[in-house]
């Protein structure tokens, strides 16, 4: 079931409000950026996420195909989203990042499954053959 949560970065700057459903599921990546951040992610549509304060707080770092906007804010440095960098902003698919939700329960967190994809090759309809480093 739905639920709203509240995300932020370290500092506090940018606060988020995001619907979802971690009992749907959650994704670990073996991309290069999500392996050196060991980034825990789950997907939100454009439209179930709301950015409450922090955009002029935000910077991006794009790479590779460049089609999402890897979010981190400019003060502490803590990457709390990530955006696909086109399209309506509520079409617009985010990716929060888990460790940076403020009022998720420990038995969320822990009853949430896991996906593993294989980003690295660009293949995010597969597990990646190695998993356990992620």
């Amino acid at each position: 079931m739905k639920k709203t949560y509240q995300g932020s970065c370290h500092c506090g700057a940018v606060r988020y409000e995001a619907d979802m459903d971690l009992a749907a599921g959650t994704i670990r990546c073996n991309c290069s950026i999500c392996r050196k951040n060991r980034n825990w992610l789950a997907a939100v549509k454009g439209s179930d996420f709301r950015l409450v304060s922090g955009e002029g707080d935000l910077t991006q770092y794009q790479f590779g195909t460049k089609r999402i906007q890897h979010m981190f804010c400019k003060h502490c440095g803590v990457h709390p989203f990530s955006r696909a960098a086109s399209g309506a902003p509520a079409e617009r698919f985010h990716a929060v990042v888990v460790s940076c939700l403020d009022n998720v329960d420990t038995t969320e967190l822990v009853n949430a499954p896991v996906m593993y994809v294989n980003g690295l090759e660009d293949d995010f309809k597969s597990p990646p053959a190695e998993t356990r480093h992620l």
